[in-house]
């Protein structure tokens, strides 16, 4: 059987919970989460809930920025440009992805900041393990249909 990801055209079957498969589409299905499709915030007994890992999908609209820097990091990231460009801050560093596939992989004890290139910007980013109480507060605004935040700034 061939399946076609995401909402239109995907076979209700393929969302059963209890056959052991996931099929979606990341920028769609990310939207519900601020672009987290995997890890320990996913509902228990759900395919995509994990304490060992975290999958994002994210999105961000030209200059977008981090609100504030991750300190104290006890994970290991991975972070993989998948279109546009974008800046990883470290506290001795800044990382430029600016090509399709470049990846940077910071480890524990990495304080870092980020900021998206002046074109929508579209990264893959895998953490390790996943862990509470590392999301930022929803901006005051909250965040609209796209995941972004509506502040009236964007």
């Amino acid at each position: 059987m061939t399946v076609e990801a995401g909402r239109k055209g995907l076979p209700q079957e393929t969302h059963r919970p209890s056959d052991g498969v996931h099929v979606g589409r990341a920028g769609e299905d990310g939207v519900r989460n601020q672009g987290w499709l995997l890890g320990h915030f996913m509902p228990e007994g759900d395919l995509l809930h994990s304490g060992e890992v975290e999958v994002k999908w994210g999105i961000h609209p030209p200059g977008d920025r981090r609100a504030a820097w991750a300190t104290h990091e006890t994970r290991t990231a991975l972070l993989v440009l998948i279109s546009g460009s974008f800046d990883i801050e470290l506290r001795d560093r800044t990382v430029v992805l600016r090509q399709p596939g470049d990846y940077v992989v910071w480890g524990p004890g990495q304080d870092h900041s980020w900021q998206a290139g002046d074109q929508e910007t579209v990264v893959l980013t895998v953490r390790w393990p996943s862990l509470p109480g590392w999301r930022l507060p929803p901006p005051p605004g909250g965040y609209g249909q796209d995941g972004m935040e509506t502040d009236g700034n964007r």
